[in-house]
């Protein structure tokens, strides 16, 4: 494995534990009243290359579930990510 697949696989983990984090602390935050952590946000590390940890805190903790923008969103912005994962292998990598 050469430093580029190295880097970009640790990214990957980074952003996406980032990205389930923060529907649990939203989903939390949300059932106790709390300030809550704003959607551009979620959209933006989902964006940032952590739509699968998005997608995987939405859906364990059913958070976001009713909102369609989320339901239909995340996927494609996951989609986006595994293509530019694979433009960037194929390309740098």
């Amino acid at each position: 494995m050469d430093v580029f697949t190295l880097s970009l696989f640790i990214y990957l983990l980074i952003v996406n534990g980032v990205g389930y984090q923060l529907m649990v602390v939203d989903k939390r935050r949300a059932g106790r009243k709390r300030r809550r952590i704003p959607e551009r946000k979620l959209f933006l590390t989902a964006w940032l290359g952590g739509a699968l940890g998005v997608l995987v805190g939405m859906y364990s903790k059913r958070h976001k579930t009713q909102h369609v923008s989320f339901t239909a969103g995340i996927p494609f912005i996951l989609l986006v990510n595994a293509f530019v994962v694979v433009f960037l292998m194929l390309r740098l990598g």
